[in-house]
């Protein structure tokens, strides 16, 4: 290494360009070679940092959002699951609800794939850089109720309920709150209401959600009220996809419901 790309590597080092550092000399000698301009040259690793620093920033979105899985759209079977609104769906995929301060609601039997939709949604999002945070409504109770018992709850609601622009909120109504959780769960609906696009996944109809909120009535249509005054709810309808394999070889328990087989 001469004198000159130690004096440009203590540069990009200064200025925090560590991609640049380790790859304008061969971006350098690829223009030389393709008699690029210097404008070319320049363009080309400014856009090598950029790139690198967008990756960057993905991963660290990633990593925040707690994702139990990465799951992409794109994979999900909407051959098997015919009661899935496909259409609607595909719109969503756009992310507007987000950048309106929308929110999704997505119900239906479990094994039809709402979590998978919701992860890639999610999983989107990041992708454009968006702040994301996914969790389970038993989690998220659980640190709700410890936050506020050590008493930071503001603290936590500010960095994990207000700080992302999407929060999924999965299985709501799988394990009832209590009045102190349905209250907790209250406030996280009633903060985020017009500031920011919340997706929670439900395997039980609005009509029953009160059973998962302590059977409190009021409270339940508050908390609706809040979720459902800018929403897009989708009921997707269906057997379970994790028992497809299991029902084709008839080894699966399954009775009918309303025409529908389930475990």
């Amino acid at each position: 290494m001469n004198l000159q790309m130690q004096r440009i590597s203590a540069v990009c080092e200064q200025l925090k360009l560590n991609t640049l550092a380790v790859e304008w000399a061969a971006i350098a000698d690829r223009a030389a070679g393709q008699d690029g301009s210097l404008a070319d040259f320049l363009e080309q690793v400014l856009q090598v940092e950029s790139d690198a620093r967008n990756q960057r920033s993905r991963e660290t979105l990633l990593k925040f959002a707690g994702l139990p899985a990465v799951k992409h759209f794109e994979d999900y079977d909407f051959k098997f699951a015919t009661g899935a609104p496909r259409k609607q769906l595909q719109e969503l995929t756009g992310l507007a609800f987000i950048e309106r301060a929308e929110n999704l609601v997505l119900l239906g039997p479990s094994g039809v794939g709402k979590s998978h939709l919701a992860i890639s949604l999610a999983y989107k999002a990041i992708q454009r850089g968006i702040k994301v945070r996914f969790i389970t409504a038993a989690d998220l109770m659980l640190q709700l109720a410890t936050a506020k018992k050590q008493e930071r709850l503001e603290a936590y609601l500010q960095r994990s309920v207000l700080g992302p622009k999407l929060l999924v909120i999965d299985e709501i109504g799988y394990l009832p709150f209590g009045r102190a959780e349905a209250n907790l769960f209250f406030n996280v609906i009633a903060k985020r209401y017009e500031t920011g696009s919340v997706i929670v996944t439900s395997n039980l109809p609005f009509s029953q959600w009160a059973t998962a909120f302590a059977d409190d009535q009021t409270l339940t249509a508050a908390l609706l009220d809040r979720l459902l005054h800018h929403a897009h709810i989708v009921q997707i309808s269906g057997n379970s996809y994790r028992l497809k394999g299991k029902l084709a070889a008839g080894v699966a328990p399954v009775c009918k419901l309303d025409g529908q087989l389930v475990e």
